[in-house]
């Protein structure tokens, strides 16, 4: 019963002709998509220091999204997981994480600032 319920999903999936969201196209093969991009953005959140913010934060985002993905038998199930969103939606999402990433990297805002800011910049009248 399970696996029909599996082969149902995957070809209600398959089918879709259209995310129904504007300016949003279908995926063909969106778990596949998903795990090579949150295997990039693991790959450039390696290079930056392990006390980083942003790389604790990303990190822990990425492989819960990677797990569920990875682990999902099917698209509609990792879709539920991770809190309704269609496959392509997350697609959108990774694509911009890893570019966020990308531009943190160069960035790199866990270095010492270049000037010491003046004392009195977090006070408030």
């Amino acid at each position: 019963r399970t696996q029909a319920r599996t082969m149902a999903s995957s070809l209600r999936h398959a089918f879709r002709q259209s995310t129904g969201l504007v300016g949003l196209a279908r995926v063909a093969e969106p778990k596949k998509v998903l795990v090579g991009l949150y295997n990039e953005t693991l790959s450039v959140l390696e290079s930056f220091p392990k006390e980083a913010e942003y790389r604790k934060n990303a990190e822990a985002l990425v492989k819960h999204r990677l797990h569920a993905v990875e682990q999902a038998r099917d698209v509609d199930q990792f879709e539920r997981k991770l809190g309704r969103f269609q496959a392509e939606e997350l697609i959108n999402q990774a694509k911009d994480e890893l570019s966020l990433a990308q531009k943190m990297k160069d960035w790199a805002p866990w270095e010492s600032l270049q000037e010491v800011p003046p004392a009195d910049q977090w006070k408030w009248p």
